[in-house]
């Protein structure tokens, strides 16, 4: 758990960390000119707000933000993508290119993932819900179920709780 709870909190900050390391690998491994023009338009870019917008969707979930721990296939997901993004901050002209490649195809796959796992707990589900004070409780069948299966919108049941006297 402590790894999920981790890359949880390493999200936002990879937002500006990651373009940074891009920024500063051109510098350190002296990349040469174009390498420079394509960090400063392209990459820095790209990557802070493609990282900004996965963060979102992955905060978005209700399992994410109850937790505070991101999902195994996030863990997967997330250290495969930063770890190439750090790779490419190398620039070794021999690789470079097609760890370029499979750096936008994993982050294109990382976005379906998000939006995949968005969808699924988005989807109603006949369970038991938890409020923030621990208590369990069903919720209401939405109007257009309970109409089909019969049942009155107007009907209320009322249920008094009634004391024994004391002797």
């Amino acid at each position: 758990m402590w790894l999920r709870r981790a890359i949880y909190r390493w999200l936002f900050p990879a937002a500006v960390l990651l373009p940074l390391w891009l920024f500063v690998g051109w510098g350190v491994f002296n990349a040469g000119g174009w390498a420079f023009l394509w960090v400063l338009f392209l990459a820095i870019p790209s990557v802070f707000l493609g990282q900004l917008a996965l963060t979102v969707l992955t905060r978005m979930r209700p399992s994410v933000r109850a937790l505070r721990a991101v999902s195994w296939w996030d863990v997967l997901g997330y250290g495969v993508w930063h770890a190439l993004t750090i790779a490419l901050g190398f620039y070794v002209a021999a690789w470079w290119a097609p760890v370029m490649v499979v750096t936008v195809l994993v982050g294109i796959a990382l976005v379906w993932l998000q939006l995949r796992q968005l969808w699924q707990e988005a989807r109603p589900a006949d369970v038991v819900l938890h409020a923030s004070n621990g208590a369990a409780y069903i919720p209401p069948m939405p109007d257009r179920q309970r109409s089909a299966a019969g049942d009155d919108p107007q009907s209320v049941i009322i249920v008094e709780e009634t004391t024994r006297p004391e002797r």
